[in-house]
């Protein structure tokens, strides 16, 4: 019985070893798939615990590939190593780490066209960062992004790393500038209507000339050149080519890297003219009848893709207006190439009733908010309008208080509701000007000006001016509140002190010291009105004993108390540069609430700007104007007309009109009228020179002087003259020149051939 046991057993027994001897082996290959602990070797300035913190295992984890790639990942894209790598010591995992140094200096060497402070802020690199070979590389394209603006494509820059104790480094940019990358040549492919010479006037960028030196346009610049494809597309399509794109735009270096040659391919397509406009309306309480008017165009005119929006603002502002809040003018052209012409259709279309829910105001760190508000078209709870937010959009541009402003509607609490974000960057608005020129009228001349736009950040203006002629001394100082009340009424003051000498003209010398209160505020679309009330010190002094009798009687002093009203139309082109449209004023001033002088006086006159043809402008100016005494004063000889100089030129300053002429002193007159007509027109030069020729004639009478006696002529007859001249945007300044010939005149007149003027600031 016992062996059979023992036979029986045995087999069993062999069983059990084999099954333990397993299980064991399996528990000691477990035990050795895991994790014992981490070792961190390689760090300096780093703890090693930091570097565990990066990584995506730890102790007693299984040896897991994945995991221990993301952790390696993790170590490298933390910018802090040069070198990482993994391997297993027993149960132990070994983390060897190469740490990148830090930058313990960074220098520039070589760059003379910009400043060091300026290259330090366009990098992100700094001292005690971590210097990594990818930062080194952008922060290299970025200096050379700088260069390349500034016209200087072959600049080269070259990184180099010189090593310091305890793992830090000096890192030197060694830059080698080169010469100016300019555009030797601009050329045009496909322009069949417009030659290069015109189409190099319409583009920003400029082929290199010696007279360029200031404007900087004959850089290159890849920035510059795609504005210029859209400055040829609004072009174009302002001229009815509809069809028009630019094909290309390429820039090809000259194997010297010294110059550019730029080719504008174009296909200009053919010249449409307005056929039918139509306006149809598919809201049905809005009938369109009545709304032609606001269409800025005609049939028949050639067509142009900004008449389109200027008809949709008009339309857009004509609807609000009744009540129309919520419709969408959306444009639609048909072109007919067989008989070239657009048929142009507005259609009204009820768009979503969306209001505007919150307005927010982004990066105004020195405007307040309400300054920017006021210039919004709109308010929370407004119905949310397209045109509206364009326009709100401009009107903080148009402020010159920010270097951007953008207005962009965002979804709101629902689908009837949006937000407007207002996100503008504030530019410095402080101005500090000195200048000096010459005029044949006061003599040479300096000017000392300080102005801020943005007054603590409220919108207002003060300003301080000084000028320093030969024959006038100005001060003035003056602040304009532009929202008074918190309504479009710009409200100021004005504190001055003018002296001028009237020696060669009058033989007096005129003092002149007060103060002024302002308000002016919209009538209407191009309309707007100005009011004031001023009051001054006048005097008359330094009269001779040979000047006439009639200015020796009103020496002395005598002050004015006045309200002055002006309005005025504008509805040119340009404030500064006026090409076409009406310019008039009307003004009138009523002295005698207080001080001596008890006067009216009344001035009417306009310039109208005609454009003949492309780039030649015939104005045409009017002007007239009394003043009439009352309650027994007499109008004093610094409160009369003069006319001459720049006024009716080829007669110099008061050079016509009463006269005294047994001392030859002008006496002022107390009405007159002068008229002119200028055609002014290139000059055949390079237009960015900014020389332009004109040809004029002057004409114009003063009399009507309330006083008579021994010597005075007073004839009220015409005086009329003729001339040309030129006029120079230079980069000192403006400066004009005539040469007028006086064609009617009275032998007691003073004339003056030549006229000069030039001027500048900086």
């Amino acid at each position: 019985m016992i062996k059979r046991l023992t036979s029986l057993t045995r087999p069993m027994a062999m069983l059990f070893i084999a099954v333990f001897l397993t299980v064991a082996l399996c528990a000691v290959t477990a035990h050795a798939d895991r994790i014992g602990q981490i070792r961190v070797e390689g760090t300096q300035r780093i703890e090693p615990a930091t570097v565990l913190s990066y990584m995506d295992t730890a102790a007693g984890d299984e040896f897991d590939p994945d995991k221990l790639d993301t952790s390696l990942k993790n170590l490298f894209s933390t910018g802090l190593f040069a070198d990482v790598s993994f391997y297993q010591e027993g149960s132990d995992l070994v983390v060897v780490v190469v740490e990148n140094p830090i930058i313990n200096q960074i220098a520039f060497e070589g760059n003379k066209k910009v400043k060091d402070s300026d290259l330090m802020n366009e990098i992100s690199l700094r001292q005690r960062n971590v210097l990594t070979r990818t930062k080194v590389q952008a922060d290299v394209e970025r200096i050379q992004d700088i260069y390349r603006i500034g016209g200087r494509f072959s600049a080269d820059i070259q990184p180099k790393i010189i090593k310091r104790d305890q793992n830090r480094v000096d890192l030197v940019f060694e830059i080698n500038e080169g010469p100016q990358t300019l555009i030797s040549r601009m050329s045009f492919i496909g322009n069949k209507r417009y030659d290069d010479s015109k189409l190099q006037k319409i583009v920003r960028s400029k082929e290199d000339r010696w007279w360029r030196f200031w404007s900087g346009d004959d850089k290159y610049d890849p920035d510059r050149v795609a504005y210029d494809r859209e400055l040829l597309r609004k072009f174009y399509l302002d001229h009815g080519y509809a069809d028009f794109r630019v094909e290309s735009a390429i820039a090809e270096l000259s194997p010297d890297r010294k110059n550019f040659f730029v080719t504008y391919t174009l296909d200009e397509g053919v010249r449409y003219k307005v056929g039918k406009i139509n306006l149809v309306s598919n809201v049905p309480s809005l009938v369109t009848t009545g709304y032609n008017k606001f269409v800025t165009f005609e049939k028949d005119d050639w067509y142009k893709a900004s008449e389109i929006e200027k008809t949709i603002s008009k339309l857009t502002t004509e609807l609000e207006a009744r009540q129309f809040s919520f419709i969408d003018i959306r444009p639609s052209v048909e072109r007919h190439r067989e008989t070239q012409t657009i048929d142009v259709t507005f259609t009204f279309t009820e768009a979503a009733k969306v209001f505007v829910e919150n307005i927010n105001i982004i990066g105004n760190v020195r405007t307040i908010d309400e300054v920017i508000r006021r210039e919004l078209g709109f308010a929370e709870g407004d119905p949310f309008n397209v045109g509206k937010l364009k326009k709100s959009e401009q009107n903080l541009k148009d402020l010159s208080f920010f270097e951007t402003a953008t207005a962009k509607p965002v979804p709101g609490s629902t689908p009837d509701k949006t937000n407007i974000d207002v996100t503008v960057a504030e530019k410095s608005t402080g101005e500090l000007s000195l200048g000096a020129g010459f005029s044949t009228t006061d003599g040479a001349l300096g000017n000392f000006s300080v102005r801020e736009k943005n007054f603590l950040g409220k919108g207002q203006e003060l300003s301080f001016t000084t000028t320093l002629a030969a024959k006038r001394t100005e001060f003035d100082v003056s602040f304009t509140e532009p929202y008074f009340l918190k309504r479009d009424l710009s409200a100021g003051f004005d504190i001055f002190h003018v002296t001028r000498d009237y020696q060669d003209e009058s033989s007096y010398d005129s003092k002149r010291s007060g103060g002024a209160l302002r308000l002016g505020y919209p009538l209407a679309d191009k309309w707007r009105q100005y009011l004031s009330y001023y009051y001054s010190r006048n005097e008359i002094d330094n009269v001779p004993a040979t000047a006439s009798i009639y200015i020796q009687q009103q020496e002395g002093k005598r002050t004015t108390s006045a309200i002055t009203q002006r309005i005025t139309y504008d509805s040119t082109d340009s404030k500064m540069d006026p090409t076409e449209g009406l310019l008039a004023r009307f003004d009138t001033e009523v002295a005698g609430l207080g001080g001596s002088a008890k006067y009216g006086r009344v001035k009417l006159g306009g310039t109208y700007y005609y454009p003949v043809v492309d780039k030649w402008v015939l104005s045409l100016l009017g002007e007239g104007g009394l003043i009439e005494a009352w309650g027994g004063d007499t109008i004093r000889i610094n409160e009369r007309f003069y006319l001459g100089g720049n006024n009716l030129r080829g007669f110099a300053s008061g050079g016509i009109g009463p006269r005294d002429i047994t001392t030859d002193d002008a006496l002022g007159g107390n009405h007159f009228y002068r008229g002119s007509v200028e055609l002014e027109f290139p000059s055949g030069l390079p237009e960015d020179l900014g020389v332009r020729f004109h040809i004029f004639s002057d004409f114009g009478s003063l009399g009507g002087l309330d006083v008579s006696g021994p010597g005075i002529v007073d004839d009220g007859s015409l005086r009329a003259s003729a001339g040309a001249g030129i006029a120079w945007k230079s980069p000192m300044g403006p400066l004009r020149a005539d040469l007028a010939f006086p064609l009617a005149k009275e032998d007691y007149d003073e004339t003056e051939v030549f006229q000069f003027s030039f001027g500048t600031r900086f």
